[in-house]
This record gives C-alpha cells, sequence and structure tokens, in this order.
C-alpha cells in the first residue's frame, strides 16, 4: 500500500489546513487518488495525526443522492477510535462507511451509524453541537479510507481518537471481576450542579416531586460502580458545570455500536475514546451517557456531577431532562446481551428509579423537547425503553432490546425486595 507524502518538518494547526485538494468522478463514485492528496493535513511523521481532521469537498464532485465521496486509503498515526463529524443544520448522508489499517492489513468496509444521541437541541451544550456518525472502536490502527454516499455535508471532519495510556486504569479494569470494586465515586468533580432551565415545561402534576422521598423508607442499594477516576477521565475535556434535571422519569438503554471485541483492560480507553470524541469532535459539554455497561457486567460512571444526583446528560434526544441514559458497550443487533449485562442495568434501573418511586413496569407522560420520531409536547412512555422508542434509530440493537421486558419485570422485583 503507497503510503502519504514524504516527511514535512513543520505544520500549523489541524483547523486551518486542508485535507484534500480535488477528486475526480468515475461512474456514480467520487474517488480520491493517492496523488491528489499532495496538500493532505499530516503530523510531522508524514501521517495523518489522530485528531480532527477537515475533508475537504472535491471540486468536480456532485451532490446527487446516487454520488459515493471516498477518499483513498490514507496512512495515519496510530488510532483508537475513528468517527465522523459535520456542520449541524446541513443535509445528513445517507450512509458512512470507513475501512481501516492494522498490521498491513485492510478490514473489510464498515457502515458507521448516525448519531441519534445528543443534547436537546434548546439546551447550550445543544446549540453547540455537531452532527456526527457514531464512534467505531478498532483498537489499533495506521491507515482509514472513508466513504461518503449521498449528499455530503458541509464542514465534513475525520476524527482520529487516540485515547492515550493510563497503565493503572488498565491494570485495575483487568482484574477479576469478583474482586472488591474500586472506591466508591466520592472523588468525583466538585463542580455545584447547575439546576435545570426554568423555562421548560414541568412533568406531568400527578409526578413525584423532583426531589427522593423519604429517606425513611429503604430503598434499592446503589450498585458497585467504576468512577471516571477509575477509567481515567481527563477532566479538563469538561466544558461548564453539570446540569441537574428538576426528577427522574425514565431510564433509557443504548449500546454504543462501537464493536465488541474488547477485553476487561481495554474498556476504561474506549470510555476515555467516547470522552474524547463526545467533547472535543463533537462539541458536548461532557461523555454524553450518565453510565455506561460493559459486557463483563462492570458499571461505569459516565457524566461527572456525581452518580447519585439527577445530572442531565446528552443520550435521548429530545427526553434527556428528565431521564438517565444508560450505554452498554458494544453492537447488540446481533451480538447476544448476556445475563451478565441484564443484571447490571438491573441494579443500576433499581437504584436510580426507585428514589424517584417511579415503577419499573410501567409509564408515564413525560415532555418531549423534539425528536426524529417525537415533535415537541406531551407523550407517553415506558419507564425503562429503548433508545428506538423515542429516536428513529436500531439503538439498543434488536438482542438487547427483545430483553427490556425482562429487565422491567426485574427491576421491579428488585425494587420489592428492599421495599
Amino acid at each position: 500500500m503507497m503510503e502519504m507524502m514524504s516527511r514535512r518538518p513543520s505544520l500549523p494547526p489541524v483547523h486551518r489546513r486542508r485535507l484534500l485538494g480535488g477528486a475526480a468522478v468515475v461512474g456514480a463514485a467520487v474517488t480520491v487518488p493517492l496523488a491528489a492528496r499532495a496538500s493532505a493535513v499530516r503530523s510531522d511523521s508524514g501521517r495523518l495525526p489522530a485528531e480532527e481532521v477537515p475533508l475537504d469537498a472535491p471540486r468536480s464532485a456532485t451532490r446527487g443522492s446516487d454520488t459515493t465521496w471516498r477518499t483513498g486509503p490514507m496512512a495515519t498515526e496510530d488510532f483508537a477510535l475513528v468517527g465522523l463529524t459535520w456542520r449541524a443544520g446541513t443535509t445528513d448522508p445517507r450512509r458512512v462507511r470507513v475501512r481501516t489499517r492494522r498490521a498491513g492489513s485492510w478490514s473489510a468496509w464498515r457502515t458507521l451509524p448516525l448519531l441519534e444521541d445528543g443534547p436537546d437541541p434548546t439546551s447550550a451544550e445543544g446549540r453547540a453541537a455537531r452532527r456526527g456518525t457514531q464512534p467505531l472502536w478498532v483498537g489499533s490502527a495506521d491507515g482509514v479510507e472513508v466513504a461518503v454516499d449521498g449528499a455530503r455535508p458541509d464542514g465534513l471532519r475525520l476524527s482520529l481518537v487516540d485515547p492515550g495510556r493510563d497503565t493503572a486504569a488498565a491494570a485495575r479494569a483487568g482484574a477479576d471481576p469478583g474482586d472488591e470494586p474500586t472506591e466508591e465515586p466520592t472523588d468525583e468533580p466538585t463542580d455545584e450542579p447547575t439546576e435545570e432551565p426554568t423555562d421548560e415545561p414541568g412533568v406531568e402534576p400527578t409526578d413525584p416531586s423532583g426531589e427522593p422521598t423519604s429517606k425513611a423508607k429503604v430503598r434499592a442499594p446503589q450498585p458497585d460502580l467504576r468512577s471516571r477516576k477509575d477509567w481515567g477521565a481527563d477532566e479538563s475535556w469538561r466544558d461548564g458545570k453539570p446540569v441537574l434535571c428538576r426528577t427522574i422519569q425514565q431510564v433509557h438503554v443504548h449500546h454504543t455500536a462501537s464493536g465488541n471485541d474488547y477485553s476487561r483492560k481495554d474498556v476504561p480507553a474506549l470510555i476515555r475514546s467516547f470522552y474524547r470524541y463526545h467533547t472535543r469532535s463533537l462539541g458536548w459539554s461532557d461523555i454524553g451517557y450518565n453510565f455506561l455497561v460493559d459486557r463483563f457486567g462492570r458499571t461505569w460512571v459516565g457524566r461527572a456531577g456525581g452518580p447519585s444526583r439527577p445530572i442531565r446528560g446528552a443520550h435521548t434526544l429530545g427526553f434527556n431532562h428528565t431521564s438517565v441514559g444508560v450505554a452498554v458497550i458494544g453492537n447488540y443487533e446481533s451480538a447476544a446481551a448476556v445475563d451478565r449485562i441484564v443484571t447490571a442495568i438491573v441494579r443500576l434501573a433499581a437504584w436510580k428509579l426507585d428514589r424517584y418511586d417511579r415503577k419499573p413496569r410501567g409509564r408515564t407522560r413525560v415532555y418531549s423537547h423534539g425528536s426524529d420520531k417525537y415533535p415537541k409536547g406531551w407523550v407517553r412512555l415506558k419507564v425503562i425503553d429503548g433508545h428506538r422508542d423515542t429516536n428513529d434509530t436500531a439503538c439498543p440493537g434488536d438482542r438487547l432490546y427483545a430483553r427490556l421486558p425482562e429487565i422491567r419485570k426485574r427491576t421491579h422485583w428488585h425494587v420489592k425486595r428492599w421495599s
């Protein structure tokens, strides 16, 4: 495979440079040959850096729905996760695909689903956000090729994420799951969360108040949690203070659609990659999910602010303001959601919902801030639902979604056990 270009001694910041200088239309496909990349962005190593890389519009390409725009193979510095983002408000592509190079061999083409997670558009976080794809975890790669079918959005950027190394976090994560969990996440950042903006519609009048009910009642206990420190969060990546929800009415179940071939010790780097992609690539204030569950059944704290608090996430477009978002790391469209994953979701959902007297097998009336499935207004949804119940998406995958009835039932009995 032909490499990118010769080494250059010094380059200006990435966002000021342009990647592709031109392209040729071949039938319905727009392909950028290697020779056309003389103006490519490169680090001092002569390869694309593991960061945000602008992808120029090919000058001869058309924007018809039958067009495929392709970069051609590109050598890069090492990266572990890849995604694409573009300016919000422009037309989304019909399909985005990538293939990556590892140890000299190229993978098959893989489709990156469009991202339907995100902050509510009426929030300050949402107004600053970019559109994009779900990121793909590749573990380790040093080359990438991108294909965009249909309309090519404005401001297209390739995100190559290197999560860095945190040997202590990897060592802790590689421990046997039967070991005692690491310290409770009392070392969370001490930023005082701000209150939810008061111009939003209130919760249904018959709902419990936003504050957890009487402390005298025995509640479902907090499950074992691994803290942000445990996955090596760089708190300087966050922007602004956490925002409090007025109440918690729902638990939304997601999958990250990022691949299932990761080890125990990979998990901290995986979460750091999501964090980097959400904050630096998409422009969110923090990682979008409140909690993450790995395929080994361990639960990790996501968004900062304190796991026991009703922190507003960026996980379910239009419905973040009264909910908790838990994402299972991996793709569960065809892979089985094993019992240890289900158990972790049950324990987490019971803990969060019982504090607000929600009924895990019931429904609740919530206000939609607007999604691609529900316009602004009141809607009645299940207390524990899948992402596809609120947005036009396959998330959390067919195999995990099929287990939601069991999750609701088991969460109900887990709460009853402690009441």
